[in-house]
């Protein structure tokens, strides 16, 4: 009888753990689209990015490859070490104090990780200047959500990057985030943000990162393995449930991912081509150098047509 009521008991506590996650997980995707990411308001990952600056002018300097390679894995252990055991203490001071406290630093830090409503505000602001006429001011707006140079695309070229971006922050900013949020809490989920936002400032390659980003893009890619490929599935889903069909952004999904230069950014790039019916990739300019890519998609519908951001779409 006493292992029967302790068996019954630890599948009960188990059980009510899994729906206060649950719960926890929708409370912090909740507030992430009431709030988003307001200017001004505290948020870690900005915190993030001036710490990431100021330890990496420090380091970042002349030398030979593997030494750069070593300072680059110094950066990112770091800066990964110090976030996530921040949330660490925050969760455990939290906990110790109130229960309600515990659950509410939970909701904070997992919807700090999230990017939904950020990203819909300046996909919307960049297409809402688009059909207002100013094509200034739309690449202006473009330019806070891509790496690449602005001051000369065109029209189509700013939807082109601005639906490049949505697709791969789609799993950056939304699919990878949650489902380390669901897999390890926030702990997991603020480290996860830190890998992904080293990676977008010293992970290129060029002269200046290309051996000192090396760790910070290669553990990027280990990351976002699974959720870019979660991300792609889910991308073709929608697709299927607004009525564009499942078959073209699936079958483009497995086609053309591979030419991607990242083996996680082709994924949702081609889904969402093939959803929207167009043609995305091709060469571009960063920091005034011609960077050839190779095409994603056919070219069934213009990308001028698309009329709004894929990710209200979907």
């Amino acid at each position: 009888m006493d292992i029967l009521r302790d068996t019954l008991f630890w599948r009960i506590r188990y059980k009510n753990m899994i729906c206060q996650n649950i719960s926890l997980v929708a409370s912090s995707y909740i507030v992430d689209l009431l709030f988003g990411d307001p200017e001004g308001f505290p948020h870690p990952v900005r915190g993030m990015g001036k710490l990431i600056n100021l330890i990496e002018n420090v380091l970042n300097k002349k030398g030979a490859f593997w030494i750069k390679r070593i300072k680059g894995i110094v950066l990112a252990c770091i800066i990964i070490g110090i976030s996530a055991y921040s949330a660490y203490l925050l969760i455990k001071l939290s906990r110790r104090l109130n229960p309600f406290l515990y659950h509410l630093a939970w909701v904070y830090i997992g919807y700090t990780t999230i990017s939904v409503k950020d990203l819909q505000i300046k996909a919307r602001a960049i297409y809402k200047e688009l059909k207002e006429g100013d094509i200034f001011k739309a690449r202006k707006e473009l330019s806070r959500i891509v790496g690449r140079d602005i001051q000369d695309l065109s029209e189509d070229e700013i939807k082109r990057a601005t639906i490049e971006s949505i697709a791969e922050s789609t799993n950056d900013g939304i699919v990878a985030p949650l489902f380390y949020l669901i897999l390890g809490g926030p702990i997991l989920a603020v480290a996860y943000k830190v890998i992904n936002t080293l990676d977008s400032m010293v992970g290129y390659k060029n002269d200046k990162y290309l051996d000192f980003g090396w760790f910070s893009a290669s553990l990027d890619d280990v990351a976002n393995y699974i959720p870019a490929r979660i991300s792609g599935f889910l991308i073709s889903i929608s697709s299927f449930i607004v009525g564009k069909g499942f078959k073209d952004s699936f079958k483009t999904m497995l086609r053309d991912s591979k030419k991607h230069s990242s083996p996680n950014s082709g994924i949702s790039e081609a889904a969402m081509a093939g959803a929207l019916g167009i043609r995305l990739g091709g060469g571009a300019f960063y920091q005034g150098k011609f960077v050839e890519k190779q095409y994603i998609g056919n070219d069934i519908k213009k990308v001028g047509a698309v009329r709004e951001p894929p990710l209200l779409q979907f």
